[in-house]
Protein backbone atom coordinates (compact mmCIF):
# COMPACT_ATOMS: atom_id res chain seq x y z
CA UNK A 1 0.00 0.00 0.00
CA UNK A 2 1.25 3.28 -0.87
CA UNK A 3 0.73 5.72 2.03
CA UNK A 4 0.96 9.81 1.66
CA UNK A 5 3.64 11.59 3.36
CA UNK A 6 2.43 14.50 4.24
CA UNK A 7 4.81 17.61 4.49
CA UNK A 8 4.08 20.97 6.36
CA UNK A 9 5.59 24.57 5.31
CA UNK A 10 8.91 24.44 6.94
CA UNK A 11 9.25 26.66 9.60
CA UNK A 12 12.06 29.98 8.45
CA UNK A 13 15.11 28.68 9.55
CA UNK A 14 18.95 30.59 10.03
CA UNK A 15 19.13 28.45 7.19
CA UNK A 16 18.77 31.65 4.78
CA UNK A 17 21.84 33.56 6.59
CA UNK A 18 24.08 32.18 3.48
CA UNK A 19 26.80 31.22 5.85
CA UNK A 20 24.83 28.55 7.89
CA UNK A 21 24.23 25.14 7.12
CA UNK A 22 19.91 24.25 6.36
CA UNK A 23 19.36 22.91 9.14
CA UNK A 24 16.44 20.23 9.27
CA UNK A 25 13.56 21.72 8.56
CA UNK A 26 11.29 19.73 10.55
CA UNK A 27 8.41 18.31 8.83
CA UNK A 28 5.02 17.47 10.30
CA UNK A 29 5.49 13.90 8.96
CA UNK A 30 1.87 11.57 9.19
CA UNK A 31 1.49 8.23 8.46
CA UNK A 32 0.25 5.15 10.50
CA UNK A 33 2.79 4.19 12.69
CA UNK A 34 1.81 2.26 15.83
CA UNK A 35 4.68 3.39 18.24
CA UNK A 36 3.88 7.70 17.35
CA UNK A 37 0.20 6.55 17.25
CA UNK A 38 0.10 5.19 20.87
CA UNK A 39 2.29 8.25 22.35
CA UNK A 40 -0.01 10.47 20.56
CA UNK A 41 -3.26 8.69 21.66
CA UNK A 42 -1.77 8.86 25.86
CA UNK A 43 -0.68 12.14 25.51
CA UNK A 44 -4.24 12.92 24.72
CA UNK A 45 -6.17 11.06 27.48
CA UNK A 46 -8.27 12.69 29.69
CA UNK A 47 -8.58 16.05 27.48
CA UNK A 48 -12.60 15.23 26.84
CA UNK A 49 -11.94 13.11 23.27
CA UNK A 50 -15.37 11.56 22.11
CA UNK A 51 -15.53 8.48 23.30
CA UNK A 52 -16.83 4.69 21.45
CA UNK A 53 -18.99 2.51 22.47
CA UNK A 54 -17.35 -0.51 24.20
CA UNK A 55 -15.77 -2.86 22.04
CA UNK A 56 -16.05 -0.27 19.21
CA UNK A 57 -12.35 0.10 18.35
CA UNK A 58 -11.67 -3.63 18.26
CA UNK A 59 -14.87 -4.11 15.73
CA UNK A 60 -13.99 -1.03 13.42
CA UNK A 61 -10.49 -0.35 13.28
CA UNK A 62 -11.13 2.47 11.30
CA UNK A 63 -13.05 4.21 14.08
CA UNK A 64 -9.96 3.74 16.05
CA UNK A 65 -8.22 5.75 13.51
CA UNK A 66 -10.67 8.30 13.72
CA UNK A 67 -11.00 8.75 17.58
CA UNK A 68 -7.19 9.63 17.40
CA UNK A 69 -7.26 11.94 14.90
CA UNK A 70 -10.52 13.55 16.86
CA UNK A 71 -7.98 13.28 19.97
CA UNK A 72 -5.35 15.06 18.30
CA UNK A 73 -7.02 17.95 17.30
CA UNK A 74 -8.02 19.19 19.95
CA UNK A 75 -5.25 20.67 21.47
CA UNK A 76 -5.54 24.49 20.06
CA UNK A 77 -2.19 26.10 18.70
CA UNK A 78 -2.32 29.14 21.48
CA UNK A 79 -4.08 29.58 24.23
CA UNK A 80 -4.21 26.49 25.70
CA UNK A 81 -1.11 23.82 26.97
CA UNK A 82 1.06 25.50 28.98
CA UNK A 83 -0.58 28.68 29.53
CA UNK A 84 -0.06 32.07 28.05
CA UNK A 85 3.60 32.14 29.85
CA UNK A 86 4.67 29.82 27.51
CA UNK A 87 2.84 30.99 24.43
CA UNK A 88 4.49 34.60 25.00
CA UNK A 89 8.37 32.80 25.27
CA UNK A 90 7.13 31.28 21.79
CA UNK A 91 6.07 34.44 20.34
CA UNK A 92 9.07 36.50 21.16
CA UNK A 93 11.52 33.52 20.69
CA UNK A 94 10.15 33.67 17.14
CA UNK A 95 10.48 37.29 16.28
CA UNK A 96 13.64 37.22 18.00
CA UNK A 97 15.05 34.47 15.49
CA UNK A 98 14.04 36.24 12.39
CA UNK A 99 15.37 39.58 14.10
CA UNK A 100 18.89 38.09 14.52
CA UNK A 101 18.70 36.52 11.33
CA UNK A 102 18.22 39.64 9.37
CA UNK A 103 20.44 41.45 11.36
CA UNK A 104 23.21 38.94 10.33
CA UNK A 105 22.31 39.34 6.74
CA UNK A 106 22.47 43.16 6.85
CA UNK A 107 26.16 42.34 8.33
CA UNK A 108 27.10 40.06 6.03
CA UNK A 109 25.76 41.83 3.00
CA UNK A 110 28.52 44.32 2.99
CA UNK A 111 31.38 42.23 3.59
CA UNK A 112 30.59 40.29 1.04
CA UNK A 113 31.02 42.73 -1.32
CA UNK A 114 34.28 43.79 0.17
CA UNK A 115 35.90 40.99 -1.26
CA UNK A 116 35.32 37.63 0.92
CA UNK A 117 34.77 34.35 -1.08
CA UNK A 118 31.13 32.52 -0.83
CA UNK A 119 32.48 28.98 -0.75
CA UNK A 120 35.19 30.05 1.94
CA UNK A 121 32.41 31.34 4.23
CA UNK A 122 29.65 28.49 3.58
CA UNK A 123 32.98 25.87 3.98
CA UNK A 124 34.08 27.41 7.38
CA UNK A 125 30.68 28.59 8.26
CA UNK A 126 28.90 25.16 7.61
CA UNK A 127 32.29 23.34 9.75
CA UNK A 128 31.48 25.60 13.10
CA UNK A 129 27.53 24.87 12.47
CA UNK A 130 28.23 21.09 12.91
CA UNK A 131 30.48 21.88 15.74
CA UNK A 132 28.40 23.83 18.08
CA UNK A 133 25.23 21.42 16.90
CA UNK A 134 26.24 18.03 18.17
CA UNK A 135 25.99 18.76 21.92
CA UNK A 136 22.66 19.13 21.28
CA UNK A 137 22.40 16.18 19.05
CA UNK A 138 24.18 14.17 22.24
CA UNK A 139 22.13 15.85 25.03
CA UNK A 140 18.87 15.16 23.41
CA UNK A 141 19.26 12.76 20.45
CA UNK A 142 21.61 10.03 21.46
CA UNK A 143 19.26 7.34 22.08
CA UNK A 144 17.27 7.67 18.56
CA UNK A 145 20.86 6.99 16.98
CA UNK A 146 21.16 3.64 14.83
CA UNK A 147 23.36 1.12 15.87
CA UNK A 148 24.01 0.59 11.81
CA UNK A 149 23.97 3.20 9.22
CA UNK A 150 22.77 1.21 5.79
CA UNK A 151 24.38 2.71 2.42
CA UNK A 152 21.10 4.56 1.90
CA UNK A 153 21.06 6.39 4.87
CA UNK A 154 24.15 7.50 3.79
CA UNK A 155 23.56 8.79 0.08
CA UNK A 156 20.62 10.86 1.84
CA UNK A 157 23.15 12.32 4.15
CA UNK A 158 25.43 13.37 0.95
CA UNK A 159 22.17 14.57 -1.22
CA UNK A 160 21.27 16.55 1.73
CA UNK A 161 24.37 18.11 2.26
CA UNK A 162 25.27 18.76 -1.51
CA UNK A 163 21.92 20.36 -1.43
CA UNK A 164 21.22 22.31 1.76
CA UNK A 165 24.39 22.96 2.85
CA UNK A 166 26.68 23.61 -0.65
CA UNK A 167 24.32 24.44 -3.28
CA UNK A 168 21.86 26.39 -1.20
CA UNK A 169 24.21 28.57 0.76
CA UNK A 170 26.35 28.99 -2.11
CA UNK A 171 23.52 30.58 -4.08
CA UNK A 172 22.20 32.18 -1.85
CA UNK A 173 25.29 33.93 -1.25
CA UNK A 174 26.04 34.99 -4.32
CA UNK A 175 22.39 35.99 -4.75
CA UNK A 176 22.85 38.48 -1.98
CA UNK A 177 25.79 39.68 -3.15
CA UNK A 178 24.43 40.51 -6.56
CA UNK A 179 21.16 41.84 -5.31
CA UNK A 180 20.56 42.88 -1.92
CA UNK A 181 19.69 41.47 1.53
CA UNK A 182 15.88 42.57 1.98
CA UNK A 183 15.23 40.72 -1.96
CA UNK A 184 17.50 37.56 -0.28
CA UNK A 185 15.81 37.63 2.65
CA UNK A 186 12.31 37.22 1.08
CA UNK A 187 12.92 34.77 -1.79
CA UNK A 188 12.87 31.96 0.97
CA UNK A 189 9.11 32.59 1.51
CA UNK A 190 8.46 30.87 -1.81
CA UNK A 191 9.61 27.57 -0.14
CA UNK A 192 6.10 25.91 1.07
CA UNK A 193 4.70 26.96 -2.52
CA UNK A 194 7.28 24.82 -4.19
CA UNK A 195 7.68 22.38 -1.63
CA UNK A 196 3.36 21.82 -2.24
CA UNK A 197 4.30 21.43 -6.09
CA UNK A 198 7.55 19.03 -5.74
CA UNK A 199 5.76 17.20 -3.14
CA UNK A 200 2.36 16.74 -5.38
CA UNK A 201 4.75 15.68 -8.29
CA UNK A 202 5.83 13.14 -6.12
CA UNK A 203 2.57 11.90 -5.05
CA UNK A 204 3.65 12.96 -1.32
CA UNK A 205 0.95 15.13 -1.12
CA UNK A 206 -2.44 14.27 -2.42
CA UNK A 207 -3.74 16.50 -5.12
CA UNK A 208 -7.73 17.12 -5.60
CA UNK A 209 -9.10 19.77 -7.41
CA UNK A 210 -12.03 18.92 -5.58
CA UNK A 211 -10.83 20.42 -2.80
CA UNK A 212 -11.56 23.81 -1.79
CA UNK A 213 -7.37 23.52 0.23
CA UNK A 214 -6.06 22.09 -2.85
CA UNK A 215 -7.43 24.75 -4.61
CA UNK A 216 -6.01 27.85 -2.19
CA UNK A 217 -2.93 26.21 -2.15
CA UNK A 218 -2.28 26.24 -6.01
CA UNK A 219 -3.84 29.84 -5.68
CA UNK A 220 -0.89 30.84 -3.38
CA UNK A 221 1.99 29.41 -4.97
CA UNK A 222 0.92 31.21 -8.13
CA UNK A 223 0.61 34.33 -5.87
CA UNK A 224 3.78 33.77 -4.05
CA UNK A 225 5.79 33.67 -7.42
CA UNK A 226 4.20 36.22 -8.89
CA UNK A 227 4.66 38.41 -5.67
CA UNK A 228 8.92 37.28 -6.30
CA UNK A 229 8.77 38.31 -9.78
CA UNK A 230 7.15 41.52 -9.29
CA UNK A 231 9.78 42.18 -6.00
CA UNK A 232 12.61 41.72 -7.91
CA UNK A 233 11.61 43.41 -11.18
CA UNK A 234 10.33 46.03 -9.92
CA UNK A 235 13.19 46.77 -7.51
CA UNK A 236 15.93 46.62 -10.34
CA UNK A 237 18.81 48.88 -10.25
CA UNK A 238 17.68 49.95 -14.12
CA UNK A 239 15.00 52.01 -12.33
CA UNK A 240 15.19 55.94 -12.88
CA UNK A 241 13.17 56.45 -9.93
CA UNK A 242 15.11 59.71 -7.36
CA UNK A 243 14.69 56.51 -4.64
CA UNK A 244 17.93 55.36 -5.94
CA UNK A 245 19.82 57.96 -5.20
CA UNK A 246 21.11 56.37 -1.75
CA UNK A 247 23.09 53.10 -2.99
CA UNK A 248 20.89 50.18 -2.88
CA UNK A 249 23.47 46.95 -3.33
CA UNK A 250 27.14 46.33 -3.88
CA UNK A 251 26.29 45.98 -7.49
CA UNK A 252 24.20 49.11 -7.67
CA UNK A 253 26.99 51.02 -6.12
CA UNK A 254 29.81 49.55 -7.75
CA UNK A 255 30.44 51.84 -10.58
CA UNK A 256 29.69 49.87 -13.23
CA UNK A 257 27.69 50.82 -16.46
CA UNK A 258 23.77 50.53 -16.36
CA UNK A 259 23.59 47.28 -18.58
CA UNK A 260 26.10 45.52 -16.81
CA UNK A 261 24.65 46.16 -13.47
CA UNK A 262 20.91 45.56 -14.61
CA UNK A 263 22.14 41.81 -15.90
CA UNK A 264 23.89 41.76 -12.64
CA UNK A 265 20.64 41.76 -11.01
CA UNK A 266 18.83 39.53 -12.92
CA UNK A 267 21.60 36.69 -12.05
CA UNK A 268 21.32 37.55 -8.59
CA UNK A 269 17.72 36.77 -8.72
CA UNK A 270 17.79 34.10 -10.79
CA UNK A 271 20.41 32.71 -7.95
CA UNK A 272 17.92 33.28 -5.44
CA UNK A 273 15.18 31.36 -7.22
CA UNK A 274 17.71 28.48 -7.58
CA UNK A 275 18.60 28.51 -4.07
CA UNK A 276 14.69 28.57 -3.16
CA UNK A 277 14.10 25.53 -5.68
CA UNK A 278 17.00 23.73 -4.13
CA UNK A 279 15.64 23.98 -0.96
CA UNK A 280 12.62 22.47 -1.76
CA UNK A 281 13.74 19.47 -3.02
CA UNK A 282 15.98 19.30 0.20
CA UNK A 283 12.83 19.74 2.39
CA UNK A 284 11.08 16.88 0.33
CA UNK A 285 14.15 14.95 0.44
CA UNK A 286 14.13 15.51 4.20
CA UNK A 287 11.18 14.39 4.75
CA UNK A 288 11.59 11.05 3.81
CA UNK A 289 15.01 10.77 5.73
CA UNK A 290 13.83 11.65 9.02
CA UNK A 291 11.27 9.11 8.52
CA UNK A 292 13.95 6.56 9.18
CA UNK A 293 16.40 9.39 11.14
CA UNK A 294 14.35 10.95 13.41
CA UNK A 295 16.91 13.30 14.82
CA UNK A 296 16.89 16.76 13.62
CA UNK A 297 19.72 17.89 15.44
CA UNK A 298 22.22 14.90 14.71
CA UNK A 299 21.07 15.32 10.64
CA UNK A 300 21.96 19.09 11.09
CA UNK A 301 25.29 18.56 12.32
CA UNK A 302 26.43 15.35 9.87
CA UNK A 303 24.91 17.25 7.01
CA UNK A 304 26.87 20.53 8.00
CA UNK A 305 30.23 18.18 8.49
CA UNK A 306 29.37 16.73 5.07
CA UNK A 307 28.34 19.91 3.42
CA UNK A 308 31.64 21.82 4.63
CA UNK A 309 33.72 18.95 2.91
CA UNK A 310 31.95 18.79 -0.25
CA UNK A 311 32.31 22.90 -0.39
CA UNK A 312 35.88 23.28 0.31
CA UNK A 313 36.02 20.32 -2.69
CA UNK A 314 34.03 22.37 -4.74
CA UNK A 315 36.13 25.75 -4.16
CA UNK A 316 39.57 23.52 -4.67
CA UNK A 317 38.26 22.43 -8.01
CA UNK A 318 36.59 26.12 -9.45
CA UNK A 319 39.39 27.95 -7.48
CA UNK A 320 42.93 25.66 -7.68
CA UNK A 321 42.83 25.92 -3.48
CA UNK A 322 40.88 27.39 -0.11
CA UNK A 323 40.85 30.81 0.08
CA UNK A 324 39.01 33.18 1.76
CA UNK A 325 39.36 36.34 -1.10
CA UNK A 326 41.10 39.09 -1.00
CA UNK A 327 38.83 41.29 1.27
CA UNK A 328 39.52 44.70 3.07
CA UNK A 329 38.90 43.03 6.62
CA UNK A 330 41.59 40.42 8.78
CA UNK A 331 41.12 36.81 8.64
CA UNK A 332 40.72 37.11 12.24
CA UNK A 333 37.77 39.83 12.05
CA UNK A 334 36.05 37.17 9.07
CA UNK A 335 36.51 34.14 11.84
CA UNK A 336 35.03 35.74 14.49
CA UNK A 337 31.89 36.62 12.48
CA UNK A 338 31.80 33.07 11.23
CA UNK A 339 31.92 31.84 14.69
CA UNK A 340 29.16 34.24 16.18
CA UNK A 341 26.90 33.18 13.13
CA UNK A 342 27.35 29.92 13.78
CA UNK A 343 27.07 29.68 17.19
CA UNK A 344 23.60 31.87 16.59
CA UNK A 345 22.32 29.34 14.23
CA UNK A 346 23.06 26.42 16.78
CA UNK A 347 20.95 27.94 19.60
CA UNK A 348 18.71 29.81 17.14
CA UNK A 349 18.33 25.79 15.82
CA UNK A 350 17.30 24.78 19.34
CA UNK A 351 15.06 26.98 20.08
CA UNK A 352 12.64 26.16 17.07
CA UNK A 353 13.21 22.88 17.67
CA UNK A 354 11.33 22.68 20.78
CA UNK A 355 8.77 25.57 19.18
CA UNK A 356 7.72 23.03 16.22
CA UNK A 357 7.50 19.88 18.70
CA UNK A 358 5.27 22.90 21.38
CA UNK A 359 2.92 24.56 18.46
CA UNK A 360 3.55 22.67 15.21
CA UNK A 361 5.36 23.69 12.10
CA UNK A 362 2.75 25.78 10.57
CA UNK A 363 2.87 28.23 13.64
CA UNK A 364 6.70 28.34 13.28
CA UNK A 365 6.35 29.14 9.71
CA UNK A 366 4.30 32.53 10.30
CA UNK A 367 6.68 34.29 11.45
CA UNK A 368 9.27 33.52 8.59
CA UNK A 369 8.19 37.27 7.35
CA UNK A 370 9.42 38.83 9.75
CA UNK A 371 12.91 38.07 9.01
CA UNK A 372 11.94 40.11 5.54
CA UNK A 373 10.64 43.00 6.96
CA UNK A 374 13.53 43.32 9.75
CA UNK A 375 16.37 43.37 6.67
CA UNK A 376 14.35 45.75 4.71
CA UNK A 377 14.20 48.65 7.86
CA UNK A 378 17.81 47.71 8.80
CA UNK A 379 19.20 48.03 5.35
CA UNK A 380 17.55 51.14 4.90
CA UNK A 381 19.14 52.38 8.18
CA UNK A 382 22.35 51.32 7.70
CA UNK A 383 22.74 50.33 4.33
CA UNK A 384 20.80 53.27 2.64
CA UNK A 385 18.69 50.20 0.61
CA UNK A 386 14.98 51.79 0.25
CA UNK A 387 12.87 49.26 -0.98
CA UNK A 388 10.48 51.09 -3.55
CA UNK A 389 6.63 50.71 -3.54
CA UNK A 390 6.36 48.39 -6.47
CA UNK A 391 8.35 46.38 -5.33
CA UNK A 392 6.97 46.33 -1.68
CA UNK A 393 3.65 45.76 -3.07
CA UNK A 394 5.66 42.47 -4.50
CA UNK A 395 6.94 41.45 -1.40
CA UNK A 396 3.05 41.82 0.42
CA UNK A 397 1.50 39.72 -2.25
CA UNK A 398 3.82 36.87 -1.80
CA UNK A 399 3.80 36.92 2.07
CA UNK A 400 -0.53 36.88 1.02
CA UNK A 401 0.26 34.07 -0.93
CA UNK A 402 2.66 32.40 1.89
CA UNK A 403 -0.11 32.77 4.72
CA UNK A 404 -3.01 31.12 2.23
CA UNK A 405 -0.76 28.08 1.35
CA UNK A 406 -0.03 27.35 5.29
CA UNK A 407 -3.73 28.19 5.87
CA UNK A 408 -4.75 25.53 4.04
CA UNK A 409 -2.42 23.45 5.07
CA UNK A 410 -3.48 23.74 8.47
CA UNK A 411 -6.95 23.10 7.58
CA UNK A 412 -6.08 20.19 5.44
CA UNK A 413 -4.28 18.99 8.95
CA UNK A 414 -7.31 19.39 10.97
CA UNK A 415 -9.67 17.09 8.11
CA UNK A 416 -11.62 14.34 9.56
CA UNK A 417 -11.17 11.32 7.34
CA UNK A 418 -14.20 10.38 5.36
CA UNK A 419 -16.61 7.54 5.28
CA UNK A 420 -15.07 6.39 2.19
CA UNK A 421 -11.47 6.60 4.23
CA UNK A 422 -12.41 4.87 7.28
CA UNK A 423 -14.12 1.96 4.98
CA UNK A 424 -10.39 1.66 3.35
CA UNK A 425 -8.78 1.79 6.82
CA UNK A 426 -11.33 -0.96 8.27
CA UNK A 427 -10.62 -3.12 5.56
CA UNK A 428 -6.93 -3.45 5.49
CA UNK A 429 -4.66 -6.00 7.73
CA UNK A 430 -3.16 -4.86 11.08
CA UNK A 431 0.52 -5.10 9.51
CA UNK A 432 -0.84 -2.30 7.14
CA UNK A 433 -0.90 -0.21 9.74
CA UNK A 434 2.94 -0.51 10.72
CA UNK A 435 4.21 -0.50 7.57
CA UNK A 436 6.56 2.40 7.12
CA UNK A 437 5.97 5.12 4.86
CA UNK A 438 7.40 5.40 1.54
CA UNK A 439 6.73 1.37 1.50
Amino acid sequence: MRQRLQIAAPAKQIATLSPLPSPPLLPALRGRHRGAANEAAVAARGVGAPRLPAGGEEQHPGRRILLLRLRLRLPSPFGSGCGFLEDSLIICGLVAVQLIGAAYMVLLAPILSLGLNPLFLVAFGSLATSVFTFPFAVAFEKKKWPSRISPMLMAQFALLALGGVTAFQGLMLLGMKKTSPAIAAAMPNLAPGFIFVIAACLRFEKVDMKCLYTRVKILGTLLCLGGAITMSFLQSPSSTSPVHAAPRSPVASSGLAPQTVYHEWVVGCGCLLAAVLVVSCNTVLQAATMVHFPAPFTLCAVTSMIGAVLTAIAQIISEGRIEMGSPVISLTSVVALILLGSMMSSVCVAFQTWAVKRKGPVIVSMFSPTQTVGTAVLSAIFLGQVIQPGSLAGILVLFFGLYIVLWAKKKEGLLLPTLEEISTVSTQQTEDIEKPLLS
